[in-house]
């Protein structure tokens, strides 16, 4: 039953991806309105989250406006990315466009090829980050994953995601192949560490409220002596996005590293500022602040072993 499933799925995706992009978008944005109309539990948590970020500021009307905006993004970007995953270069870059290049190119220029490390987050059409090699070139693109229970599923998942020549890394079990590429290739890492990140995280500011933040990025980029740096996607009209490379995110301080719960709270901030910018592009169905027994300590790059969100 199970395969049985797995081959109608790709033969769904397979017929989206015949049609135009801003077809796709529009099927999405049809299907992310039929999911907040019947999605009682998501509709509840984008609504409940988006009031204790806004609701200061705008009536629940408005929140709820947002709230099926969002809705309607997300189904947008979801089904959009059957289709980009496996567009060429010439197509890609009809559709997305890169801001902020020069911010990860400038140390190559001066000779010093080395990788980076990007704090991503889920913003726009977030799987398109994969697609960047068309715009960075020289360097290796990877993320790390987490497997779902359906094998089945999961193989669909990362056949699309494969074809984009970025590397993916499991994150529970093949910690020590990402850990060899950091060492040995000039690879782009990039994290999502906007969710929740359980007993493991940080306490960080988030929105005024206290949050578990993953370290991930601070720790990687010292450990590994790469610059940190973020990456936020922008939708920018039907079908079309905007990428948004930032400067680098101080993870030393003359010298010495600076706080996990520093470089975490520089990231909080820059995710908080693209939030504000256009609130219905982020991932509002996710519950980011939970009660949690946070870490005590700040990590160390030496001697932590960071699990990305």
């Amino acid at each position: 039953m199970s395969y049985l499933v797995y081959l109608v799925v790709r033969a769904v995706l397979g017929l989206l991806r015949l049609l135009p992009l801003r077809c796709i978008a529009r099927l999405g944005r049809v299907g992310g309105a039929l999911a907040y109309a019947l999605d009682r539990r998501h509709r509840r948590v984008a609504v409940d989250n988006l009031t204790q970020c806004f609701g200061d500021s705008k009536t629940q009307e408005e929140i709820r406006a947002l709230a099926r905006e969002n809705f309607k993004r997300i189904g947008e970007n979801f089904a959009a990315a059957v289709k980009t995953s496996s567009m060429n270069e010439a197509a890609i870059r009809e559709c997305v466009e890169m801001v902020g290049a020069e911010h990860v190119l400038t140390r190559a220029a001066e000779g010093q090829p080395q990788g980076k490390i990007i704090a991503i987050g889920h913003f726009g059409n977030f799987e398109l980050y994969a697609r960047c090699n068309y715009f960075v070139t020289g360097l290796q693109f990877a993320t790390t994953y987490r497997g779902i229970n359906q094998p089945l599923l999961n193989r669909i998942l990362q056949d699309l995601r494969n074809q984009s020549g970025c590397l993916y890394f499991e994150r529970r079990s093949e910690g020590g192949a990402l850990r060899h590429a950091l060492q040995n290739q000039r690879i782009m890492l990039g994290l999502l560490v906007d969710q929740h990140a359980g007993d493991h995280g940080l306490r960080v500011p988030f929105f005024g409220r206290d949050c578990s933040t993953s370290p991930a990025p601070g720790i990687y980029a010292q450990r590994y002596r790469l610059p940190l740096h973020m990456a936020i996607c922008y939708r920018v009209g039907l079908g079309r996005w905007r990428i948004e490379l930032g400067e680098e995110i101080p993870t030393f301080d003359a010298g010495e590293p600076r706080s996990s719960e520093a470089v975490a709270a520089d990231i909080n901030k820059a995710y908080e500022a693209a939030i504000r910018r256009d609130p219905a592009n982020w991932f509002w169905v996710h519950r980011r602040w939970k009660a949690t027994h946070y870490r005590t300590k700040s990590s160390s790059p030496e001697t932590s072993t960071p699990a990305p969100g």
